[in-house]
């Protein structure tokens, strides 16, 4: 079925949240326990405002939440259909892979 232009903007906006690598780190470290800004901050490496500029992103397009506790913010996975998403996109590199293997082969 064919999606107005509004519909495939919005697609758009949500595949973007997800194509920066630190973005897709982010999520897989949040897939296995809520975690809070300066843990993320060690887990991917950078400073402190670059991991809170990619989790605003992650945020905005609904894929995590934050909660308040005490002082800090902690951040955890909303959209729990993300194994699923990742299992295709595996999916599709390990084809990627047999068929460049393939190319080799000839």
């Amino acid at each position: 079925m064919i999606k107005t232009k509004a519909q495939y903007d919005a697609r758009a906006e949500i595949a973007k949240a997800l194509s920066h690598p630190t973005r897709l780190l982010l999520l897989d470290a949040l897939a296995e326990r809520d975690l809070c800004v300066g843990e993320l901050t060690e887990i991917v490496g950078a400073d402190q405002s670059t991991v809170s500029k990619h989790l605003a992103v992650l945020k905005d397009a609904g894929f995590v939440e934050v909660e308040k506790r005490g002082t800090m913010s902690f951040y955890s996975i909303r959209c729990q259909c993300l194994d699923q998403f990742f299992g295709c996109i595996e999916s599709v590199l390990r084809q990627k892979v047999r068929a460049q293997q393939d190319l080799v082969e000839l």
